[in-house]
């Protein structure tokens, strides 16, 4: 177990995905990548995530279908989305199903910050 809450990254393209990635690291969380939803419900960093990012539209499994198999599953994972496709009917769907943030490519690094902080008691 981590004394650092474990931040989850989903996303198909590796210079986000590994962009996110080094933020959170350089804010001091501890922050596993991973190329595509599947790759992320088959790791055992689903039983450890303390906040998901996730892309919204991806191959294979899209954020919604993870969103919608981690609550199947029984996972109460607070989740903010990024994505590049920042639709109003996106973001309504999104935070109707609980996600806590939903934010547009590219955002603002103190945006996403607030997102954790909203989540994460430091």
């Amino acid at each position: 177990m981590h004394e650092t809450p474990v931040i989850s990254v989903v996303d198909d393209d590796a210079w986000s995905r590994e962009g996110i990635r080094s933020l959170l690291q350089s804010l001091g969380y501890h922050a596993v990548a991973f190329a595509s939803a599947e790759q992320f419900i088959k790791s055992d960093s689903v039983r450890c995530t303390a906040c998901l990012i996730t892309d919204l539209q991806m191959p294979g499994l899209s954020g919604f279908d993870l969103q919608r198999h981690l609550k199947n599953e029984g996972h109460q994972i607070p989740i903010i989305f990024v994505t590049a496709y920042p639709e109003e009917r996106y973001r309504v769907r999104a935070l109707a199903a609980g996600a806590i943030c939903f934010l547009s490519k590219p955002f603002e690094e103190e945006a996403l910050i607030s997102c954790l902080r909203a989540v994460i008691s430091e």
